[in-house]
């Protein structure tokens, strides 16, 4: 497995963003307190790679190495989507000494799907958690083996009334840990299964680079973040809020609202949203020698 180092001096300024004062050991008191707080301070947000795609900007994507999206999210509020996420949080909970492995997985968006979707799953105590950027359930999760028989449903059983907004739950069918999640633009719910552990930076790099030609977060704008005992975040057009009694919010974006909410509420500095190109219907999805990302 690769390693990502971060400098010093930028692992102390993500830090002490996160409200750490100094360098903590990996204990597990550190790591539920630093996934909460990044589920609520760094988004999953698309807006540095729609800006990147609309403005033909050469180089690679937005956020592909770690410095480069903390260096972002540091100077400008923003995030990013799976791939760039996944490897900026796997590189503070390396420099941490966590035992941390980044982890390929696939929404199962479709059936028969390829590989879309990358995360992170720590090791403590011999027992995986989760912590994914994309998804920002709050608490680490503890991936345990509960074998089931048949295969998890999807927005055909949605959940009733999860709580917190931001619940997850699991099942290890078929040797596989399938996590049940709600996305802002699907919240009838929709699974995730984790395909293998310990990926390289050549394949993330790779996979990342995949999703240039297609993906669903390459045309409209998607944003999500946790806000008190709510996740809030805009999802095709909508603003959408999942409460903590398992109502859900969607409604229009007002004239205006889009921007007003990226940088009040998001905390996204006003020069990169007034760069946000307007959204554009989503396409099918092609497929290519890894299929359809995500």
């Amino acid at each position: 497995m690769d390693t990502l180092r971060l400098a010093p001096d930028l692992l102390e300024r993500v830090l002490e963003r996160l409200e750490f004062s100094a360098k903590p050991e990996p204990t597990w008191e550190v790591l539920d307190l630093l996934y909460d707080t990044w589920c609520r301070r760094v988004p999953f947000d698309n807006v540095r790679k729609l800006i990147h795609l609309h403005e033909e900007i050469p180089g690679a994507l937005p956020g592909d190495a770690p410095s480069d999206f903390l260096e972002a999210w540091l100077a400008h509020g923003t995030g990013g989507t799976c791939w760039a996420s996944s490897n900026g949080l796997y590189a503070v909970l390396e420099a941490l000494g966590f035992q941390a492995s980044r982890a390929v997985a696939t929404m199962l968006v479709a059936p028969n799907v390829p590989p879309n979707h990358g995360t992170v799953i720590v090791d403590l105590d011999r027992i995986w958690h989760l912590v994914d950027t994309c998804i920002l359930h709050s608490e680490p999760y503890p991936l345990t083996p509960v074998p089931i028989a048949e295969p998890p449903a999807s927005d055909t059983a949605p959940w009733d009334a999860p709580a917190p907004a931001w619940a997850i739950d699991s099942d290890l069918y078929d040797g596989a840990h399938h996590i049940r999640w709600r996305p802002l633009h699907r919240p009838t719910g929709m699974v995730c299964r984790i395909d293998y552990m310990d990926a390289t930076d050549e394949d993330y790099r790779a996979r990342h680079e995949d999703t240039r030609p297609w993906s669903l977060f390459n045309y409209e704008l998607h944003a999500r973040l946790i806000k008190n005992d709510a996740v809030i975040g805009i999802a095709r057009g909508q603003y959408v809020e999942l409460l903590d009694d398992g109502a859900v919010v969607e409604r229009p974006l007002e004239p205006g609202e889009r921007e007003r909410l990226l940088i009040e509420t998001f905390g996204i500095d006003e020069s990169l949203v007034h760069r946000l190109p307007p959204d554009r219907p989503t396409p099918p999805p092609p497929r290519g020698p890894r299929g359809t990302a995500f």
